[in-house]
């Protein structure tokens, strides 16, 4: 869940800090209170591309963080530990924090709690973590993977896929080791029969 949202040098803001309470859900608001200026940090936060025309005018680098609450089950902390970037906290809830930065020469930079990241991986992770429903945004629905993952959370097996998917991941490892001992075999031989 979001907890807070920071913007420096965006667009017209010059500085907001935005603290999210329990159950919030939707945005809303009249016509130019700046909803798509907040979705716009979000999404830049989440993987999409930065422009310059979104530095504010006069800055020499926009500034945009996100504090999200994650709790262990909801995959994003095990995505977190397979990248290499789990937070130093209990592993039952930990907050995830997202960074980006553009200065004025174009160059983006990005931080997956502290660690520097690619644009895939905010994608990556943001799609589990955020669903943006307006023009052109991200519709995690369509993808296969929310849609698996809403599945097995209806039909109550969660952990189950879990499960399934550390077994998978373990006997893909055993099959490349047995694949590497097989052609390192197969090497040796060969330089033996050469010899």
């Amino acid at each position: 869940m979001l907890r807070l949202l920071s913007i420096r040098n965006f667009v017209v803001v010059e500085a907001l800090d935005l603290e999210v309470a329990d159950g919030f859900s939707v945005l809303t608001g009249e016509t130019g209170a700046g909803k798509s200026i907040l979705l716009d940090a979000l999404a830049l936060l989440l993987g999409d591309r930065f422009e310059l025309r979104q530095l504010k005018p006069g800055a020499e680098r926009a500034e945009l963080a996100a504090a999200f609450d994650v709790e262990e089950d909801c995959g994003v902390v095990a995505w977190l530990a397979e990248q290499g970037m789990a937070a130093d906290a209990a592993p039952a809830e930990t907050t995830l924090l997202l960074r980006r930065t553009q200065d004025a020469q174009g160059k983006s930079r990005a931080w997956i709690n502290g660690r520097p990241a690619t644009l895939a991986q905010l994608k990556e992770v943001g799609e589990m973590l955020v669903d943006l429903h307006g023009q052109n945004a991200h519709q995690s629905l369509l993808a296969a993977d929310a849609q698996r993952a809403l599945l097995d959370g209806f039909g109550g097996f969660t952990a189950l896929a879990r499960e399934t998917a550390s077994a998978w991941r373990e006997w893909r490892t055993a099959a490349e080791r047995r694949d590497a001992a097989s052609a390192a075999a197969r090497e040796s031989a060969a330089e033996r029969d050469l010899l």
